[in-house]
């Protein structure tokens, strides 16, 4: 796929099955999350790979934590399988240096570009996924639980693993109603 067809037809798709990127696609696509715009090169980012029992382990943690905020049954079970939804999970955690000369919002913005350069590089491959936040990117549980610093937050979730059907093709917005030029 040429880089530009890429980019032009990028699109989320969460039905995802068996396999899960590995080997040396895998090693592309962490590679990938490293070579973004880095201001000042601090690399604010790192990421955490879960499969196979980490993802069981990893929908523990959710099921604690909606537990902890006093979600019913039927919401601690969905917690408990949401990583389920996909093969391999990989966690975006962004390291935030207040103070450094860097603005902290550039090395989010750092951080958010290696979660897209991730989703983009497995695509490139034959892969699938989608970037996922809500609730449990931003609860204290699961940061103590993945062993987040306090300057660390998560980005995202990048769910990745074969598609299991055609992925519908996106409407997308005409560039121009975005644009001023001066």
């Amino acid at each position: 796929m040429q880089a530009i067809e890429l980019l032009l037809k990028r699109t989320s798709y969460n039905q995802l099955v068996e396999p899960a990127p590995n080997g040396d696609v895998l090693a592309n696509i962490l590679q990938a999350g490293c070579c973004v715009p880095d201001h000042g090169g601090l690399t604010p980012w790192r990421f955490i790979v879960f499969k196979a029992q980490a993802l069981v382990d990893l929908g523990e943690i959710y099921a604690e934590a909606a537990e902890q905020d006093g979600a019913d049954c039927e919401k601690i079970e969905k917690a408990k399988n949401m990583p389920l939804r996909a093969p391999m999970v990989i966690a975006v955690i962004a390291n935030i240096d207040e103070n450094n000369k860097i603005p902290a919002s550039e090395q989010l913005i750092a951080a958010g570009c290696a979660a897209h350069s991730i989703q983009m590089a497995a695509v490139a491959q034959g892969f699938q996924g989608i970037w996922r936040t809500g609730v449990f990117a931003y609860h204290p549980h699961i940061k103590q639980q993945l062993k987040l610093t306090a300057q660390e937050q998560i980005v995202g979730y990048i769910y990745l693993g074969t598609a299991k059907g055609d992925v519908p093709a996106k409407s997308r917005k005409n560039y121009q109603n975005f644009v001023q030029y001066w």
